[in-house]
């Protein structure tokens, strides 16, 4: 009943941050948007033609009649039809969103597990050389472009130049080797990207746990250093480790990886999004910041639940 209340209460406290991201995203791409009325006007039309159109396409409406719209097409998630292609809004997003989890998930668990892994190890070694080489290899990783990284992997592994083990861009799936195919090179563009900045990050947090004095104190008592990374120091740690984690699914699910998308010709909703941007089309545009916004809220709700979960200390208040 507790974790009930809490949840609706957050749900609530969730939607003034919605209806800000709406509202600054109806300023920017609707009402102070491009004005089509001349894009489906011929030349040197009469006032009556300007008028009718744009009573057609709601530009006559008052602000908040036509902010009602906006959030009445967030609610029903029905946003229309793709002004660029013609397909349903709704229909693209069910399409584009499994193809960006396809493609992004993998790169996101290994790059996180792999820098929560180093985290440890480097900290475990702080100081000395392992520590040193694995934070100087971040460094590195971090100053690489993700551009230069994509076209590097590409070059290396699905090129005729390089290994040419894999397929240069596309996305014909229709088994799970065909998927492994595919997602391999991404993901290892994902991993490499991320990995600097999530070891990085994920050695703070531990060696500031482990200057803690319940920590001093295990070693103190002789437990074994996998023992004390794990219980002592790892479970203490997970606090600000789901913080990082949970905050990144928003782009995963609904952003996807648009850089990776648009190079390697891949369709998912990042492709779908960059497209969107390319060609002005508000539909697409409009669902993509509205369900971030939302999912952006639901991850706050679940961040505090898992909180709750792995320290019993924090309250649901």
């Amino acid at each position: 009943m507790e974790l009930l209340q809490y949840s609706l209460r957050k749900l609530l406290s969730g939607i003034p941050l919605i209806i800000g991201v709406t509202l600054i995203s109806f300023l920017l791409m609707v009402y102070f948007g491009p004005d089509k009325t001349y894009e489906l006007l011929g030349k040197n039309p009469t006032q009556e033609q300007i008028d009718e159109v744009r009573h057609e396409l709601g530009y006559d409406q008052p602000f908040v009649l036509r902010y009602g719209e906006y959030l009445k097409e967030l609610v029903t998630l029905d946003f229309g039809r793709s002004e660029s292609t013609g397909e349903r809004v709704a229909g693209m997003l069910e399409r584009t969103v499994p193809v960006s989890l396809a493609l992004s998930v993998p790169g996101f668990v290994i790059g996180n597990l792999l820098g929560i892994a180093l985290g440890l190890f480097a900290a475990h070694y702080r100081a000395r050389w392992p520590d040193k080489l694995i934070m100087g290899s971040a460094a590195v990783g971090m100053s690489v472009s993700f551009l230069i990284a994509i076209i590097a992997f590409q070059i290396i592994f699905s090129s005729s130049f390089g290994l040419n083990w894999f397929p240069v861009r596309g996305w014909d799936v229709h088994s799970f080797a065909d998927y492994l195919a595919y997602v391999t090179v991404p993901t290892m563009a994902i991993v490499f990207v991320a990995l600097g900045y999530n070891t990085r990050f994920y050695r703070s947090v531990i060696v500031e746990e482990m200057s803690r004095d319940h920590v001093r104190t295990a070693r103190a008592f002789g437990i074994p250093p996998a023992q004390l990374l794990y219980k002592y120091v790892l479970k203490n740690a997970l606090v600000p480790i789901i913080t990082r984690i949970m905050f990144s699914i928003p782009f995963v699910v609904i952003s996807g990886s648009l850089l990776i998308e648009s190079y390697f010709g891949i369709p998912g909703v990042g492709k779908a999004t960059y497209d969107a941007i390319i060609t002005g089309d508000q539909p697409v545009l409009k669902a993509v910041v509205s369900l971030t916004a939302i999912l952006f809220v639901l991850v706050q709700l679940m961040t505090d639940i898992l909180y709750r979960a792995v320290d019993p200390r924090v309250s649901l208040q």
